[in-house]
């Protein structure tokens, strides 16, 4: 049977173990929580952008609406003239 001390010489071998793997776990760790910060700044870079694009693309539709609605007003009052000319 092993003695006490070689007990603990085991106990504290193993403790120093189980101490360095838990540096190396933590340490992982740390650098995915650094890794994940880092893709939700990424995620929320993209999304900005993207909704720069959109506000962008909803200005241009919100132009071009405006403008075939005048173009089509201008049609109407030119074939009203027209109409109202050619029945004087």
């Amino acid at each position: 049977m092993a003695t006490t001390e070689e007990r603990v010489d085991k106990l504290e071998t193993r403790f120093s173990t189980l101490e360095q793997q838990f540096a190396t776990t933590m340490a992982k760790v740390d650098s995915l929580v650094e890794e994940a910060k880092q893709q939700r700044e990424d995620i929320r870079r993209l999304n900005d952008k993207i909704d720069s694009k959109f506000d962008n693309l909803t200005n241009q539709i919100h132009n071009l609406t405006i403008a075939a609605v005048v173009g089509f007003s201008a049609i109407v009052v030119a074939v009203g003239g027209m109409l109202f000319t050619a029945l004087k």
